[in-house]
């Protein structure tokens, strides 16, 4: 992660324009979703176990925290974007039955990469979530969602989905189309680490250490590279509050909250009524 001074960070941008670079390359925008779907069918078996360690085994933790900091109600219904491996699916429904006693709350998961979507499905395998038709599962784009009707689902959910997507601003216009007015919307992304200190290492940890441990967890140096420099060319907090904003949806105070100095950031808001 870089900070916000980081000279490789760069804004949102329109699709007439290159998307950031990945690879050492400037891919045009057209290509980035190919790109990246190759480089999860790569590594999508090995996935959660090689982001745990990347992420200093913070990843689960980090989940939880931004599950409980949604404070879903009873009976909401989830769309959970890019969430093939059912991480956050998981715990939702876990949070559901725990906290608020209740059978009646769903999650429908969606995410560009069938064989995301085939470890989360055969990860929960016999569940009575399965059984009891409170999950479910679709191939589809997060920057149109044609199958997921208006004003229909009661929380947006998408975890390190963003920085992936040729056109967050598109995934932002989906989002607000799809939740009811009131309804969450609900972003955990890679941050830009704040402090000139922790910045500098956080930038060399992407460039020199991620790659390294992608080729001896998973045998696949090249996919960490591009999964990295993606992380690391992702608009700074401030930017992408921003544009949530501007998509329409309420971001109370600054609009965003660190984890660990900026490795991850929770953005959660709400659709205006």
């Amino acid at each position: 992660m870089s900070s916000a001074s980081s000279p490789t960070q760069k804004p949102l941008q329109s699709a007439s324009t290159l998307t950031k670079p990945l690879y050492g390359d400037e891919v045009p925008i057209s290509e980035k979703e190919e790109i990246m779907s190759d480089v999860y069918c790569k590594v999508a078996d090995r996935y959660d176990a090689v982001t745990d360690v990347i992420s200093l085994w913070m990843n689960k933790p980090w989940k939880q925290r931004f599950v409980q900091q949604i404070q879903a109600k009873p009976g909401d219904k989830m769309l959970d974007v890019a969430g093939g491996t059912c991480e956050v699916a998981k715990r939702y429904l876990q949070y559901q039955d725990s906290v608020n006693n209740d059978q009646t709350s769903s999650v429908h998961v969606v995410d560009f990469n069938k064989n995301m979507l085939l470890v989360g499905q055969r990860r929960l395998a016999g569940s009575d979530w399965i059984r009891n038709g409170r999950i479910t599962f679709a191939q589809g784009n997060a920057e149109d969602l044609r199958d997921v009707p208006d004003n229909s689902v009661d929380i947006y959910c998408i975890s390190a989905g963003m920085h992936n997507l040729p056109h967050p601003e598109k995934a932002l216009s989906e989002a607000y189309r799809v939740l009811r007015p009131g309804g969450k919307f609900a972003c955990l992304e890679y941050g830009h680490t704040e402090g000139m200190v922790i910045g500098a290492v956080s930038r060399w940890y992407w460039d020199n250490v991620v790659p390294v441990l992608g080729q001896l967890l998973a045998n696949d140096r090249a996919s960490y590279e591009r999964l990295a420099r993606s992380v690391r060319t992702f608009p700074s907090q401030q930017q992408f509050a921003q544009a949530i904003r501007n998509a329409g949806f309420h971001l109370p105070g600054k609009g965003y909250e660190l984890y660990q100095w900026g490795m991850m950031v929770a953005y959660i808001g709400s659709k205006k009524v």
